[in-house]
């Protein structure tokens, strides 16, 4: 059986920026062994697997994979899984419901003049603050000094809307650009709470990069070494769910436009948004453009 894929850029209106992501279509009948083969082979961040839903109220069932494990929910995958399938209806639908393994994942579609541009996710699990760690110890993790770190707003922090992220600020642009991953450090520090992961952030944002509002990094595990992603969506939207708490306003939406991986030569633009009732946040948005790059099959040995 030959099995089609799609590859898309997420958060970005350019080719070869943003965030790559393939998406293995009527992926049914793979096994999870061969899901992770098939991720380990793109060897991107992360690829989908669309499978039918369990239960016939939804769209699809979505599986996550990087190129050694399985997530159980993510961002840049959700909102370029959308987009390819609402590219692939004759007309695209208002919204998408996927299942996962964190919960139900609802993804609005983006269009302009009735075509899909994009995709905005609605984070599946309320807002959780989780361990703190000190400035030192974050710090170490990305090469800085606990100079670097600022605590006035938060201290570095897991928080998590779906997926559990490490969270700290920096006190400059240049403290951001400065940054490099440290092996021994990581391993001292993480895996917490689930969280794996380091995204950091700075609101001293060069006049060049405006609209944004924050211009963030984030260093994960790969393989046997450190990596970095270009756009992460479920760190991202953690990130301002997290900076809306912390926000005097009581009701509300609190909107951020957050700059990721130009550092690393794949700039990308991500859109959030976190709405309060009561002082307390209820939901968590983000959403960006997309671009279509590749389509193709293939065969898993034994088939065809």
């Amino acid at each position: 059986m030959r099995r089609r894929y799609i590859t898309v850029d997420v958060f970005t209106d350019c080719a070869f920026g943003g965030n790559p992501l393939a998406v293995v279509l009527d992926a049914g009948e793979l096994s999870t062994a061969q899901m992770q083969a098939i991720a380990t082979e793109f060897n991107y961040a992360e690829t989908t697997f669309v499978l039918p839903p369990r239960d016939p109220a939804h769209d699809a069932q979505v599986r996550i994979f990087t190129v050694d494990r399985e997530l159980p929910f993510a961002g840049h995958p959700n909102v370029g899984t959308a987009f390819v399938l609402a590219t692939q209806a004759p007309k695209p639908p208002a919204r998408f419901l996927f299942e996962e393994i964190a919960g139900l994942v609802s993804v609005e579609i983006l269009t302009e003049d009735g075509k899909a541009v994009g995709a905005e996710l609605t984070a599946p699990q309320p807002f959780k603050r989780l361990t703190p760690f000190s400035a030192e110890q974050t710090a170490a993790c990305i090469s800085l000094s606990a100079a670097d770190i600022k605590t006035d707003r938060h201290p570095p922090q897991i928080v998590s809307v779906g997926m559990p992220f490490l969270v700290a600020e920096v006190g400059s642009r240049d403290a951001l650009r400065r940054a490099r991953p440290d092996a021994a450090a990581f391993a001292r520090t993480l895996p917490c709470d689930g969280a794996f992961q380091v995204y950091f952030y700075t609101s001293d944002v060069a006049p060049a990069e405006k609209p944004c509002d924050l211009q963030a990094r984030m260093f994960f595990p790969r393989g046997s070494g450190l990596a970095e992603d270009p756009a992460t969506g479920s760190a991202t939207v953690a990130a301002a769910a997290l900076l809306a708490d912390l926000d005097s306003t009581k009701d509300g939406e609190l909107k951020l436009t957050i700059g990721q991986g130009v550092d690393m030569g794949r700039s990308s633009l991500l859109l959030t948004r976190a709405r309060k009732e009561n002082g307390s946040v209820v939901s968590a948005h983000v959403g960006g453009r997309c671009v279509p790059m590749m389509e193709g099959t293939f065969y898993l040995n034994g088939e065809g």
